[in-house]
């Protein structure tokens, strides 16, 4: 099989493409990757270097919730047009919306991984007002909805938000997954609480640990500036909280090593990769009390009030002078993990999506013909 997949450069997105590209070519299936947002830096496509069956196409065009980025995603879908048209793949995996408006009678799946419109209602509690750009944005996903053959979303929230506000009906759920091999879970660890995320992301909540000022180290890792509008959230190092800025791979999988609890202080998450990463990496996990957290986790992991400071204070200095429920809340979280949010799980029920599309559209194309090759007859 030949799949060709859509990703992005700047976000999370990147991380969950290099899990899907490596396991789908592990298994044999050959894999045309185009690439949007930003030109990728070499640390970042250095685990393509390592697979042999994978046509890697970078480009800088804007992402679909950038400002002013009609334009580019005008020539971006001519540009995947004619790369389609080039390699012709039996499947597209879309990770962008708007890819899935392109007319082609090949497969195609788009990926809910987020959106503005459920963003900016968990963030701000309401929907954003109308306008030009909003409207424009909300053409484009629901077209780009409206031309999947299947929507797969991450979690059932985030495939409730696709069905409130885009009118989504059919989709289905695979839970992203990480390998468990790449994180160090026999560390020794550290009384100290570790958060990772876009500090510019109001849905990040990142200020709230900021105002709990727990009587333990705390470590903040992340970009501080908008890649759409390059302007700084900018946190300084003080007391007990240490900025850790943007950190590559290996430097996080240290920080997640060494940290005892990790803070998952997202008010908006549609899965929430870096708390896998965390439970994986053996840590206790104390969230903000949000549907999806709820959903992936279970009571494997430590609740906070919705955006309650104090009580995410309490909570953090709960496990912090409770050794016996920390040792706890982290098994429980990394038992979880390695049972449910694997990388192996998730291409296994991909393959499985591709196969099941791939063989429809066969069957559909081979009616076609017969069909007409009939009235030729006649």
């Amino acid at each position: 099989m030949h799949v060709l997949v859509t990703t992005d450069t700047v976000g999370g997105v990147w991380t969950y493409t290099r899990e899907l590209v490596t396991g789908l070519t592990q298994r044999g299936i050959r894999v045309t990757l185009v690439s949007f947002g930003k030109i990728p830096r070499a640390p970042q496509t250095q685990w393509l270097e390592r697979l042999s069956d994978v046509d890697f196409r970078s480009t800088a065009f804007r992402l679909e919730w950038m400002q002013d980025a009609a334009g580019d995603i005008a020539e971006s879908k001519e540009y995947l047009r004619e790369i389609i048209g080039e390699v012709k793949p039996e499947l597209l995996h879309l990770n962008q919306y708007c890819y899935g408006a392109i007319q082609t009678t090949v497969p195609r799946v788009v990926v809910a991984h987020s959106d503005v419109v459920s963003w900016a209602a968990a963030v701000h509690g309401a929907e954003p007002e109308a306008g030009e750009w909003i409207d424009w944005y909300r053409r484009v996903l629901v077209e780009g909805l409206s031309g999947a053959d299947r929507v797969v979303a991450p979690s059932n929230a985030m495939l409730s938000n696709m069905r409130r506000y885009f009118g989504v009906q059919h989709g289905r759920v695979i839970y992203n997954g990480r390998t468990p091999a790449l994180f160090d879970s026999q560390a020794r660890k550290q009384n100290a609480v570790l958060s990772v995320g876009r500090v510019w992301d109001e849905a990040k909540n990142t200020a709230l640990l900021l105002d709990a000022k727990p009587d333990l180290p705390v470590w903040i890792a992340g970009a501080s500036a908008n890649p759409d509008r390059g302007d700084s959230v900018e946190l300084r190092s003080a007391g007990n909280v240490a900025f850790k800025g943007e950190l590559s791979e290996p430097e996080l999988r240290q920080l997640y090593a060494r940290a005892g609890i990790y803070a998952a202080t997202s008010q908006y998450e549609p899965f929430g990769l870096a708390a896998l990463e965390a439970a994986l990496s053996r840590c206790a996990i104390v969230a903000n009390d949000i549907p999806t957290f709820h959903e992936l986790w279970g009571d494997s992991i430590l609740y906070f009030r919705r955006n309650d400071a104090g009580s995410l204070r309490k909570a953090l200095q709960d496990l912090a002078t409770n050794q016996h429920a920390l040792r706890r809340y982290a098994q429980l979280a990394y038992d979880r993990a390695r049972r449910i949010f694997t990388a192996d799980r998730m291409i296994d029920e991909y393959i499985d999506l591709y196969s099941c599309l791939v063989a429809q559209n066969r069957t559909a194309s081979h009616r076609s013909r017969v069909a007409g090759g009939a009235e030729l007859v006649s």
